[in-house]
């Protein structure tokens, strides 16, 4: 109990702290985007939390919002610009969590928070990954990130819900910045982050 309560006070000071600090750069990287892609500048989507709980999760806008004659959206990597890209790269696009985590919807580590679609997908154990606050990175990001299948990803987030600890979260904070300074596993072959889940395939 001593230990959830340092993250949880930890994760919000850090986070003031951090938009105090990241004000002037928050704010150059929102005049950049609207510029470079116009409104909005948030990317703003209905995620679940901890137990399923839907929040309003938040992320810097990386892609316009280009259609075909059908006037259906276009994929994601014929979308993305290249700013957007450099954007996800630096992992910057990112930096909209901190309020987030602020708000207690998110930790700064944990399982990634995906779409409300997926959650219908999960098999019984996949859907253990909500039992905690989800991140902003996680043990599936340091491990590979899109470059890795679902279930691998699954797998690395029930492993972290059973075995958590403030040590390994220090681990997966320490290795993140290695990954972000490295770029690595950005996005899968093929697509601008990772296909879509659409079930598991194990058995």
């Amino acid at each position: 109990m001593l230990s959830k309560a340092i993250k949880f006070l930890a994760d919000r000071l850090v986070a003031t702290v951090a938009l105090i600090i990241l004000s002037l750069p928050i704010l150059i990287l929102a005049i950049a985007i609207y510029l470079n892609m116009g409104n909005p500048i948030i990317f703003a989507q209905d995620r679940p939390g901890k137990n399923n709980r839907i929040f309003k999760f938040y992320k810097f806008r990386t892609m316009t919002d280009a259609r075909d004659r059908d006037g259906q959206l276009l994929p994601d990597k014929d979308r993305i610009t290249p700013f957007g890209e450099w954007l996800r790269q630096t992992s910057l696009d990112e930096l909209p969590q901190l309020w987030n985590v602020l708000k207690g919807d998110m930790s700064f580590i944990g399982p990634r928070p995906l779409i409300v679609l997926y959650l219908e997908r999960y098999s019984p154990e996949q859907a253990r990954r909500h039992e905690v606050l989800p991140g902003i990175t996680g043990l599936a990001q340091i491990s590979g990130r899109n470059a890795i299948s679902w279930e691998e990803k699954f797998k690395l987030d029930v492993w972290y819900v059973d075995n958590w600890s403030l040590w390994l979260d220090l681990k997966i904070l320490l290795l993140t910045v290695v990954k972000v300074i490295k770029k690595d596993g950005i996005n899968q072959e093929g697509y601008a982050t990772s296909e879509e889940f659409k079930g598991s395939t194990d058995t």
